[in-house]
């Protein structure tokens, strides 16, 4: 049965006056299609978190035509398949605590996660939870029986000034479809799945990612990083040490969302135990330093890693297992690798968003590539 909710709001946008479409944009670009490259690190094969083998994304995604009600959808991470019998090693981090992302206790206290990570907008945090549980009965027929229950790990933005967020479109068969959708290879990023409706730095934000990879002699390893952006003031932004928001002042919302949030995944094969993996959580905090945000008391920032080197096995029947680490001492190339593949995913995020007409015609504007490309070149940076 559709949700009576949904088939409401776009009832009522279809009977009033639509508001204009968006002008043509310049099909979007990533931060490098536009000559513009962080740091030092190589990328993997997509510069993407599904570099890292075995892991996958997935969206869906709710948006209606311009100036209707419902922007916004769901995102899912899945670290590996069968993630509740072979657990991976996990740790989370709360930079600023208006947020919410469930599970995150049991994640800390075990060390371990063992369910996919959902992305979603804030009110819809119950209905995704549920559609994740129901997902997770469906592949583990035991699940609550003669087995564990299940805590979801859903995690939250508030996309309410683009979105009818009160009307709670996104629902547990979305989230089900998310996860089912999840593939490897290219990840979709800007105004997709969870980031539809999120506004970043007043310009639009949503979902982006990147990915490094370290030398041989560091151990091989890729870090990838997937982000839900919807955080930032338009004077505080950054782009590779250029001061872009105070060079782009025009194209403002013409009144002000949300002080935002951020949710910041990294996901990796090098062998790292969860205190390590928190480290890595707070190295995700420093790259989001570098795109000028600073984590508002009324933000939500909130990251969480993980490593697919160890499988954590469910329930068993040995005393001990046997786990393979870094040594702490050799940890800073995977340390500078986090940063510089945090600030390009942020940076992706809002290179490949569209500029979006919202509910009650609330307008957030994409980018703006010319002026974008100004601003570089005037700080000496070449782009295309």
């Amino acid at each position: 049965m559709p949700n009576l909710r949904y088939v409401v709001a776009l009832a009522l946008a279809s009977l009033a006056l639509a508001a204009p479409a968006p002008a043509a944009e310049e099909a979007r670009m990533r931060l490098r299609d536009l000559g513009i490259s962080i740091g030092h690190y190589p990328t993997g094969k997509f510069n993407a978190i599904t570099d890292v083998a075995g892991v996958k994304v997935g969206h869906h995604t709710l948006a209606g035509p311009p100036g209707t009600p419902i922007h916004t959808g769901v995102t899912a991470i899945v670290p590996r398949d069968d993630v509740w019998n072979k657990k991976v090693f996990a740790s989370q981090f709360r930079l600023n605590g208006n947020g919410e992302m469930t599970a995150a206790h049991w994640i800390e206290e075990a060390g371990w996660l063992e369910t996919p990570i959902l992305l979603t907008d804030t009110l819809s945090i119950p209905q995704v939870s549920d559609g994740v549980v129901t997902w997770m009965e469906n592949h583990y027929p035991d699940m609550g029986l003669g087995d564990d229950v299940v805590i979801p790990c859903v995690a939250e933005c508030d996309d309410s000034f683009l979105n009818d967020q009160r009307g709670r479109h996104n629902l547990g068969a979305h989230a089900m479809t998310a996860i089912e959708q999840a593939k490897s290879g290219p990840v979709a990023e800007g105004a997709v799945g969870a980031g539809t409706g999120m506004t970043s730095f007043r310009f639009k934000g949503g979902i982006g990612t990147s990915s490094r990879m370290v030398s041989k002699e560091d151990g091989g390893y890729t870090i990838g990083i997937l982000v839900n952006c919807n955080m930032g003031t338009r004077g505080d932004l950054r782009i590779d040490g250029v001061p872009v928001g105070q060079e782009i002042p025009q194209l403002m919302p013409k009144s002000k969302p949300s002080e935002g949030s951020i949710i910041m995944v990294l996901a990796t094969d090098a062998p790292l135990l969860p205190h390590q993996l928190n480290r890595m959580c707070r190295r995700m905090a420093m790259g989001l330093a570098r795109t000028g945000t600073t984590a508002h008391h009324g933000s939500g920032d909130i990251a969480i890693a993980f490593s697919t080197a160890t499988v954590v096995p469910h329930y068993p029947k040995e005393l001990t297992m046997p786990v393979n680490a870094i040594n702490n001492t050799h940890l800073d190339p995977l340390f500078d690798a986090t940063i510089e593949c945090m600030e390009e995913a942020v940076d992706n995020a809002l290179c490949m968003a569209k500029t979006t007409v919202g509910r009650d015609g609330n307008t957030v504007y994409a980018l703006p590539y010319p002026e974008l490309r100004k601003a570089m070149r005037k700080h000496g940076h070449p782009v295309k």
